[in-house]
C-alpha cells in the first residue's frame, strides 16, 4: 500500500504522521494518477498544520500543495497526457501532495519541458510562479526600479532576486546574515540590508536617495509590516504575500494608510492561476526563465517522505535557504 503524511490535529511538526491508505478503484473520467517523484515544501503547509489558515477538513487529513511525478493511469475524458508524462502541480486544491500516489485533476497540471528535473519542479514551481504573478502582473517592475524585499534568501526571495537581475530591476532585499547577504547578492539581489544589524528605513532612505520605493514585497508579516509601510513612497503599494513571522495585528485603516494615500493587496497565487490559460502562461514565463539559465532551481536539503516533521522544523526556523522537498 501506498504511503502518506496525515495531520493528526493542528499542533507543532510532531502531529504530522506517516501511515499507509488506500486508493480509489476506479479513476474518474478527468483526472490522472500521478507518482510522485518529489513533493515541495512550502511556508503555507505549516499554516495549514497550525491552523493559522483556517480549513474545513476533518482530522486526520494529507497536507501539501505541491508536487511532482509521473503519470501512471490516464482518465478516459482526459486528451492532453498520457502514461509516462512527466507533470506537476501546484496550489491548486484540494490539499494532499504529501503521498506517494495521487490522483489530480487533469486540467490543474503542467507538463515538464525536458530540461526541469522532477527535483526541480517540485522545488520552484509554487515559489517561481508566485514571483511571476508578484513581478509581472500584480505591479510590473521596471528596468532601473529600486523596490524593497523582505527575507531575500529564502526560497521565495532568491527566485526573486534572479527574476529582478533579469528584467534589470534594482531589489534592496532584505536578509539576517553575511552569509545570505552574499547569497542574495549572487543570485542578483542589487542591495542588501541586514535587520539583525541596521535599520532598514534608513538604508533604505540612503539607497533611494531619500525617494523611498514604490513597492514593498512582504512575505514575513508581523516582524516586518511596520518598516515595510515607511520604506514606501506616496501611493506606494504594500503587497503583503506572506507571514513567516506571523499574522499583522488588526490595524486602523486610516491611521495606517492615510498619510501616504498607500495601496494595500493580500494577494494568493490560487486567484492568479485559475484557469488553463494563466496556470500556462505562468508556468511558461517560469520554464523560459530556467531554460534562458536566468533562474536557476536551488534545492537546499532534501528529506525522506517519512521525515516531514523534520522538514517542518527546517522551513519553520528559518534558517534554510532555497527550496525544500520530499523524495517518497
Amino acid at each position: 500500500m501506498p504511503k502518506r503524511i496525515v495531520v493528526t490535529k493542528l499542533g507543532g511538526p510532531e502531529v504530522l504522521k506517516y501511515e499507509e491508505y488506500k486508493l480509489p478503484i476506479n479513476l474518474p473520467k478527468s483526472m490522472v494518477r500521478i507518482k510522485h517523484t518529489s513533493i515541495g515544501i512550502n511556508f503555507i503547509d505549516t499554516y495549514h498544520r497550525t491552523g493559522v489558515y483556517p480549513l474545513p477538513l476533518e482530522f486526520p487529513f494529507c497536507p501539501g500543495l505541491e508536487a511532482a511525478g509521473n503519470i501512471i493511469e490516464v482518465g478516459e475524458d482526459v486528451k492532453e497526457f498520457k502514461v509516462g508524462d512527466r507533470v506537476a502541480y501546484s496550489y491548486s486544491p484540494p490539499l494532499g501532495a504529501y503521498c506517494e500516489i495521487r490522483d489530480f485533476d487533469a486540467d490543474k497540471i503542467v507538463k515538464l519541458p525536458e530540461y526541469i528535473s522532477n527535483d526541480e519542479a517540485a522545488s520552484i514551481l509554487l515559489q517561481g510562479m508566485t514571483v511571476e504573478y508578484l513581478f509581472e502582473r500584480l505591479y510590473k517592475i521596471q528596468k532601473d526600479e529600486k523596490f524593497l524585499f523582505h527575507a531575500a534568501a529564502g526560497g521565495v526571495g532568491l527566485i526573486a532576486c534572479q527574476w529582478a537581475r533579469s528584467v534589470d530591476a534594482k531589489m534592496i532585499g532584505t536578509v539576517g546574515t553575511e552569509e545570505k547577504s552574499k547569497l542574495a547578492k549572487s543570485n542578483g539581489c542589487e542591495y542588501t540590508i541586514n535587520y539583525k544589524k541596521n535599520d532598514v528605513y534608513e538604508n533604505v532612505l540612503n539607497l533611494t536617495n531619500k525617494e523611498l520605493v514604490n513597492v514593498v514585497y512582504d512575505g514575513v508579516g508581523k516582524d516586518t509590516f511596520e518598516t515595510s509601510l515607511r520604506c514606501l513612497n506616496f501611493r506606494g503599494l504594500m503587497v503583503s504575500f506572506g507571514q513567516s513571522s506571523g499574522m499583522v495585528k488588526d490595524v486602523n485603516l486610516h491611521s495606517t494608510f492615510n498619510p501616504k494615500s498607500l495601496y494595500y493587496t493580500r494577494p494568493t497565487l490560487m486567484h492568479y492561476i485559475r484557469n488553463r490559460h494563466d496556470l500556462d502562461n505562468s508556468s511558461n514565463k517560469l520554464f523560459n526563465k530556467i531554460k534562458n539559465k536566468e533562474i536557476k532551481p536551488n534545492i537546499y536539503k532534501a528529506f525522506k517522505l517519512s521525515e516531514a516533521s523534520e522538514a517542518h522544523k527546517l522551513i519553520q526556523s528559518r534558517e534554510s535557504t532555497g527550496s525544500i522537498i520530499l523524495n517518497p
